[in-house]
């Protein structure tokens, strides 16, 4: 087929969050955030535009039924000999995966125009949705290390900000930090990967790990190499998607605007991690260790996240533990090979969370409806374990589901402290060769910025 009108209909589909991303960032750059009545139609519009775009693409490769497509939109640095390049790499799973993350901002987007009304962030709001959309599209389509690692950072830097939506209060503040902190953790994982990549294969086109030409016919990938690609996938995955020993940061992010919970946490961005495990089926195939990793990561979180979520006691945090543990079984069916399965699984579940998320202010509201119908609280339905387990038995997996797994203080003590040590060394550096501060003294664990 002629790949013009294809390629044009991608771009569209692409560029136009990140129209909307610019128009929104530039204004409120300038001090000059545009009005709500323009704010509304104008995301709405530019959202649905690219969902339409996107399907059409979509309509055209299934139609004609082409194999993998490496489409490249020109270099955007030439610093290097290699340069820098826009490339997608199309096929049925990455178009699907884009057109849903489209179709599902979409939604999203008007369904905020109405919740946000009058919000003093709302303008900030759809600035952070805009970068999320363009973000997830670049992971959706990428065709090399660069651009799947930019529209990774702008889904983690979107994500990390909406968490801290609401800064007037310390607890989303304190959250979107340690979920920032997490991040780094994914990003390092993710980079780490590239840069192997680049330097073993001397490439850093993604076709030789998500292409249809499998890792084995690359010799300049095999044995411990791949092995090693493949586990600091996994841990990108494991920090962006949760699980464990990651998890302990998704109840958390719960503090941002529903919305923004629904698409971030329910539908999207915690299944970023298992589409990009999809993508790298082929590779995974070549490196059964990392395989069996990557199921037994799954396993292990879908059972931490089933057994905690019957214990929350708010609705977001009940529903981001359910969403949880769908993600640890998609991630037990990839690494089973059982690759269509996986993505059905994906699109099915990101659609019934999404409806769920943005249906939960009025969980409280029906739940009181129903009581003032017959009169009295329904009696919670006793399950198996609780009727055959013993009571001492029963005490300890309520406290272990109560607490998280205990996850807090591990995290606390590996990751979040040492990442909030080095920053504030960096931070108090930076005001010393500004020329703010006199010296920069050493930091003691636990010493406070004063500064401010």
């Amino acid at each position: 087929m002629s790949t013009a009108p294809f390629a044009l209909a991608l771009i569209v589909g692409v560029g136009s969050p990140a129209i909307l991303l610019a128009l929104l960032g530039g204004a409120s750059l300038a001090n000059r955030p545009l009005p709500e009545r323009w704010t509304g139609p104008l995301a709405a519009g530019l959202m649905m535009t690219s969902s339409a775009a996107l399907l059409v693409a979509l309509a055209v490769y299934g139609a004609t039924g082409t194999g993998t497509m490496l489409l490249s939109y020109g270099a955007w640095s030439s610093s290097h000999a290699g340069n820098i390049a826009i490339e997608f790499l199309v096929d049925r799973t990455s178009l699907g995966f884009a057109a849903l993350a489209a179709a599902i901002a979409g939604v999203v987007s008007a369904f905020s125009n109405r919740y946000l009304h009058r919000e003093s962030g709302y303008n900030r709001y759809f600035v952070l949705l805009a970068m999320f959309v363009t973000g997830m599209l670049l992971v959706a389509l990428a065709g090399n290390v660069e651009v799947l690692f930019a529209g990774w950072e702008f889904v983690g830097l979107s994500s990390a900000l909406l968490v801290g939506f609401f800064h007037e209060r310390p607890a989303p503040v304190s959250n979107a930090l340690r979920v920032f902190s997490i991040y780094r953790i994914s990003d390092a994982a993710m980079l780490s990967a590239a840069v192997l990549l680049h330097h073993l294969a001397g490439s850093d086109s993604l076709s030789l790990l998500f292409g249809a030409s499998r890792v084995a016919s690359t010799t300049a990938l095999t044995g411990t190499s791949t092995t090693i690609i493949a586990v600091l996938l996994i841990v990108a995955v494991a920090g962006k998607s949760a699980l464990l020993p990651f998890s302990d940061w998704l109840p958390r992010a719960m503090e941002g605007p529903t919305p923004s919970s629904a698409v971030y946490y329910g539908s999207l961005s915690i299944h970023a991690g298992c589409f990009l495990l999809l993508r790298a089926a082929p590779l995974l195939e070549q490196a059964p260790l990392a395989r069996v990793l990557a199921g037994a990561l799954g396993a292990a979180t879908a059972v931490f996240a089933g057994i905690a979520t019957r214990v929350q006691s708010d609705v977001k945090s009940s529903l981001a533990y359910a969403s949880l543990t769908q993600v640890g079984l998609i991630v037990v069916e990839i690494a089973l090979g059982w690759y269509t399965l996986a993505f059905l699984h994906l699109v099915g579940h990101a659609c019934f969370r999404l409806l769920q998320f943005l249906s939960a202010p009025n969980v409280l509201h029906d739940l009181h409806g129903i009581e003032g119908a017959i009169g009295e609280r329904p009696t919670p339905s006793v399950g198996y374990f609780h009727a055959v387990a013993p009571d001492l038995v029963r005490q300890r997996v309520f406290f272990f589901a109560l607490e998280r797994g205990l996850l807090d203080p591990l995290l606390d003590r590996f990751f979040v402290e040492p990442f909030y040590y080095v920053a504030r060394g960096m931070s108090r550096l930076d005001r010393f060769l500004c020329g703010a501060v006199s010296q920069p003294t050493a930091i003691v664990e636990g010493d406070e910025d004063r500064d401010e």
